[in-house]
Parts: structure tokens; C-alpha cells; sequence
């Protein structure tokens, strides 16, 4: 598995996370403070159109088995790999309770894509369709040595849907808050848990080269 890994270093991995950082921080600028809350759907969109392209290129770059995967076959793995995990994230919302309706139809879809650029795409730009490397994308990468990317996949991923479940504890309560409504809290948590994530990748990057080199010496 490791043999077989494009071999990025701390810094590399830290200019990954700002360029895909920097996708988020331009949407929530340009669709303007408070924009989540009075336009979910329009928010989430503009989330999505420019993270969509970042995650796709560096995650293609970081690509499993650079030499038998083009960097356009990794991309193309990303894009069928978008809507597939936002139909599985959408399916898990509704499963636990997000609202169905017309009115909910747009957001949900947006927010569905959103999470699936957090937590599905990135692993399908590097892995494809590789069943040993989806199932090693879970808790025992933090209790193991790994490869670099796979923390850098995992963690914002891990990052996101516990962010998500977290956002969703305030939509029952009785409080008459405007951000309460679906999927507003949901969509803070994830952002704010995805960003965790990342910061949690580069300390475990950054400690997993350390364990390295002395090994490689």
C-alpha cells in the first residue's frame, strides 16, 4: 500500500488543506455575512462550486499508484464520486431525521454535496474503487503506522460527519432561532468539524514523519 503512495511531506500537505481552506473562506465571503442563515441554498451552492474544483484537482494530485492512474482518471474518479456520496449522505440525513419537502429540496442537495466533497471525493480521486483501502480509511489509521494522505482523508472526513451530528443537537430544542432550521446548524458543524480535521491531519502527518525518519535512518 505504502510502496505504491505519492510521498507528500508536512508542508505539502499543509498547502493542500490551505487551497482547499481558501475555497471555503472565498464562498463564505462572497455570499456575504449571514448569507447561511438567510439563504441556506445559495450559501451552500457557492460552498460547493468552489470547493468542488479544489478538492478534485489536489486530491488527483495526491493520487494512489501515480504511474497506472493519469491525473485525469483520478479527477473523473472524483466527479462520479460526488454524487455518490452526497446520495449516501442525503440518505443518512433523512435516516436520522433531516425534514423532506419542497422547501428543504435544495438545501439538502447542496448540503448532501458539500459533505460529500468533505468525506467521499477525496478518497475517491486516490483510491478508486480499491476495497482494501476504503476499509482502512476508519478509526485504526490513528493507531497504526499509515501513509500521509490517508490522515489527510480521514481526519477532515471524521471531522465533518462528527461536526454534522453535533450541529444537528440544537434543531429540536425550543429556542425560535432562525439558524435552527435545517441544515443550517448542521452545515456550521460540519465546516467547523472538517476544519478540526485538518488541523488534527497535519499534527498526525507531522508526528508520523518524525516516527519515520529514524526508522529510515
Amino acid at each position: 500500500m505504502g510502496d505504491e503512495a505519492t510521498q507528500v511531506s508536512a508542508f505539502s500537505a499543509g498547502v493542500a488543506h490551505a487551497l482547499c481552506f481558501a475555497g471555503l473562506a472565498a464562498a463564505h465571503y462572497l455570499s456575504g455575512r449571514g448569507a447561511l442563515v438567510s439563504d441556506p441554498a445559495h450559501a451552500l451552492r457557492l460552498l460547493v462550486v468552489f470547493e468542488a474544483p479544489l478538492v478534485i484537482v489536489v486530491f488527483s494530485l495526491l493520487r494512489r499508484d501515480p504511474k497506472g492512474c493519469s491525473f485525469l482518471r483520478a479527477a473523473a474518479r472524483g466527479l462520479l464520486g460526488l454524487p455518490t456520496g452526497a446520495f449516501l449522505n442525503a440518505f443518512g440525513a433523512i435516516v436520522l431525521g433531516a425534514p423532506i419537502g419542497i422547501k428543504y429540496w435544495a438545501a439538502t442537495t447542496y448540503w448532501s454535496l458539500l459533505m460529500s466533497l468533505f468525506t467521499f471525493v477525496p478518497a475517491a480521486c486516490v483510491f478508486g474503487a480499491s476495497k482494501v483501502n476504503w476499509q482502512l480509511l476508519s478509526h485504526s489509521i490513528y493507531c497504526r503506522p499509515t501513509d500521509a494522505v490517508d490522515y489527510m482523508i480521514s481526519a477532515p472526513a471524521h471531522g465533518a460527519v462528527i461536526g454534522a451530528w453535533l450541529g444537528a443537537w440544537p434543531m429540536p430544542l425550543d429556542w425560535e432561532r432562525p439558524w435552527q432550521e435545517w441544515p443550517i446548524c448542521v452545515t456550521y458543524g460540519s465546516v467547523v468539524g472538517h476544519l478540526i480535521g485538518m488541523a488534527i491531519s497535519l499534527v498526525l502527518v507531522v508526528t508520523h514523519k518524525r516516527r519515520s525518519r529514524p526508522k529510515a535512518d
